[in-house]
C-alpha cells in the first residue's frame, strides 16, 4: 500500500504553529515511507474565507522549505483539490446515502430548529440537538414536500443504540456510545454546501488517503466519520490523533502565549530551519542526546512509534536557542544576505550598495555570536553605518573615576591608535594591554570609554575588529567627538 496523507486547512486565517506542525508530521511520515503528501483546501466556510489566506498558505510553506506533491497550485491525479470545486461530488454521494437509507431529507426550517433549541435550554436538557423529527417521515409525506419544492437539508442517520469503535494509532481502540454522538448531523446544507464531515470523508476516500494525522481536538468527529465510512461500505483511513501543543501555563497554545502565526515568527527574524527543527520535536522523539536535525535527517528518522501521547509544551526560549544555533551554523555570506532586508528596512543602508555589502560581510564574524534573531541586526550593527546619539556622560566613566579621567583615557587610546594603526589586531591589543599596565589601570578601565566612543554602548561586538571595519580615521573621529562630549564642548 502506497502511503498517502493530506494537510487540509481551512483558509480562514493565517497559518499558525499548530497547523504547520500537523502538516510537518504528515510530510515526514509520507516521505519516510516513500509516499505522497497532499494539500487540500477545505474552503466551504465562505463567510470567513479570504484569498489572502490562501496566498499566506503558499508563501508560508515555500518559506519553510517543504511542500506538497499534489495540491491546488501543483495539480495531481485527484484534482480538483479545492472543496468548493467539488460540490457536485458531495451532492451525488449525499443522495446515495439517502437512497441507501443511511441518510434522510430534513425539511425543518430554521425557525423550528431555533424554537427546539430554546425549549431544550428552558428544560435544561443535558444535550442540545436535533430531535430527529424528519427521520421517520413516510415516503408519501417526503415525496409531497419535495414536490412542493420545500427546502431541505440531508442528515446522516446515527444508529440509535450500540457503540461505534475505531482504532487510533497512538491511543489504541476507542469506543463511543452512539447516543453520545451529535444526533443526525447535517451532511448537505439547503444551499448545496457540504458540511465539513461529508466533504472530509468523501475527499479522503476519493483521494486515496491512507492515514489521517490531525490534532486530538478532532477525536469527537472520528465516530461520526466511522459511521459514514461504514454506511458507504468503505475502509476508514488509519487514524493518528496528534498530542496538543500547550503553552507553559498548561493551556492550549494561543496568542496570549506569544506569536503563533508563522508570518509573525518570520518577521521576528526566525530561520525556517530552526522553526521546522523545533516543531518536529514537539511531541516526538528521535535520538537521545541530540537536538539539531536537518529536514532530510528528520525524514530518515521519523516513525509513528516515536510520537508521544502526552501534550507538548511550546517553549519560546528553547525555540530562541534553536534559532541562535542555526544562525551560527550559517556562512558569513548567507547570513549577510539574509540580514540585508532588515538593515534596508531600518534605513541603515540602500537596497543596492556594494560598499555596504562588503562591510557587512566583514562584520559577520563580529555579530554572528550575538544574534538571537535576524531582526536583532539593525540594533547591533547600527554603529557601523553612522554615528549615533551620544550616550550619557556617565556611560563612559569607569568605576571610581570621573569625566576628566575618561577623557584622558580616550586620549591615550587615540595616541596608541595613531602610532600603531589597526592592521595587526593582536599586536594593537598587546599595545593597549601593556599601556594599561604602565598606567596602573585595568585593561577593562582603559577600553571602557573607548568601547562607548566607538559603539555607543558598554556591550558590543569585538572592539578592535569593529574599529578596523570603521577605519582608523572614523575611529579617531569618534574618539575626538567623545572627548569633546566629556569636556562639555
Amino acid at each position: 500500500m502506497s502511503v498517502r496523507v493530506r494537510y487540509a486547512p481551512s483558509p480562514t486565517g493565517n497559518q499558525h504553529i499548530g497547523g504547520v506542525r500537523t502538516a510537518l508530521i504528515n510530510y515526514l511520515f509520507a516521505k519516510s515511507q516513500g509516499g505522497q503528501f497532499i494539500l487540500r483546501l477545505e474552503d466551504t466556510d465562505r463567510a470567513r474565507y479570504a484569498p489572502e489566506y490562501v496566498q499566506n498558505l503558499y508563501d508560508t510553506f515555500k518559506w519553510l522549505g517543504f511542500y506538497w506533491d499534489e495540491g491546488p497550485d501543483v495539480g495531481g491525479p485527484s484534482a480538483p483539490y479545492v472543496q468548493s470545486e467539488r460540490f457536485d461530488l458531495y451532492k451525488k454521494y449525499a443522495e446515495d446515502l439517502v437512497r441507501m437509507d443511511k441518510a434522510y431529507y430534513c425539511f425543518c426550517d430554521s425557525e423550528r430548529i431555533e424554537k427546539l433549541r430554546q425549549a431544550q435550554i428552558a428544560e435544561k436538557k443535558d444535550e442540545i440537538g436535533y430531535d430527529r423529527h424528519c427521520r421517520n417521515l413516510s415516503a408519501e409525506e417526503r415525496a409531497r414536500k419535495l414536490a412542493e419544492g420545500k427546502g431541505y437539508v440531508i442528515r446522516l442517520k446515527i444508529p440509535l443504540d450500540g457503540v461505534t469503535r475505531f482504532r487510533d494509532h497512538l491511543l489504541g481502540e476507542i469506543e463511543w456510545k452512539n447516543e453520545d454522538i451529535s444526533p443526525d448531523p447535517i451532511l448537505l446544507k439547503s444551499d448545496g454546501f457540504p458540511t465539513y464531515h461529508l466533504a472530509n470523508v468523501i475527499d479522503d476516500h476519493l483521494m486515496g488517503i491512507t492515514h489521517v494525522m490531525r490534532a486530538q481536538e478532532w477525536i469527537p468527529s472520528a465516530p461520526l466519520h466511522k459511521i459514514m465510512y461504514d454506511a458507504f461500505g468503505w475502509d476508514m483511513p488509519e487514524l493518528c490523533h496528534l498530542p496538543m501543543v500547550l503553552g507553559q501555563d498548561g493551556h492550549k497554545l494561543s496568542k496570549r502565549h506569544g506569536a503563533t502565526a508563522v508570518n509573525e515568527f518570520r518577521k521576528a527574524g526566525y530561520l525556517p530551519e530552526a522553526l521546522i527543527n523545533y516543531i518536529a520535536l514537539l511531541g516526538c522523539s528521535y535520538e537521545d542526546g541530540r537536538d539539531i536535525y536537518s529536514l532530510d535527517e528528520l525524514v530518515s528518522l521519523f516513525k509513528l512509534e516515536k510520537l508521544n501521547k502526552s501534550p507538548a509544551v511550546f517553549d519560546y526560549q528553547k525555540l530562541e536557542w534553536f534559532n541562535g544555533q542555526y544562525i551560527r551554523q550559517m556562512s558569513d555570506a548567507q547570513l549577510a544576505s539574509l540580514l540585508r532586508s532588515y538593515l534596508v528596512d531600518a534605513g541603515l543602508r540602500p537596497q543596492n550598495d556594494p560598499r555596504s555589502d562588503n562591510m557587512e560581510l566583514a562584520a559577520m564574524p563580529l555579530v554572528k555570536e550575538r544574534l538571537k534573531f535576524l531582526c536583532d541586526a539593525p540594533s547591533i550593527m547600527a554603529y557601523l553605518y553612522k554615528r549615533l546619539e551620544m550616550p550619557a556622560i556617565e556611560t563612559y566613566i569607569p568605576k571610581k573615576a570621573d569625566a576628566a579621567t575618561a577623557a584622558a583615557l580616550l586620549g591615550e587610546c587615540a595616541t596608541l591608535l595613531e602610532q600603531y594603526g589597526l592592521e595587526d589586531i593582536p599586536s594593537i591589543e598587546d599595545r593597549f594591554r601593556a599601556r594599561a599596565v604602565e598606567m596602573g589601570k585595568k585593561l577593562g578601565d582603559l577600553l571602557m570609554p573607548l568601547r562607548v566612543a566607538i559603539t555607543y554602548t558598554k556591550v558590543s561586538p569585538p572592539l578592535f575588529e569593529s574599529m578596523k571595519i570603521l577605519g582608523l580615521d572614523e575611529s579617531l573621529g569618534r574618539i575626538d567627538a567623545a572627548i569633546r562630549h566629556l569636556k562639555g564642548a
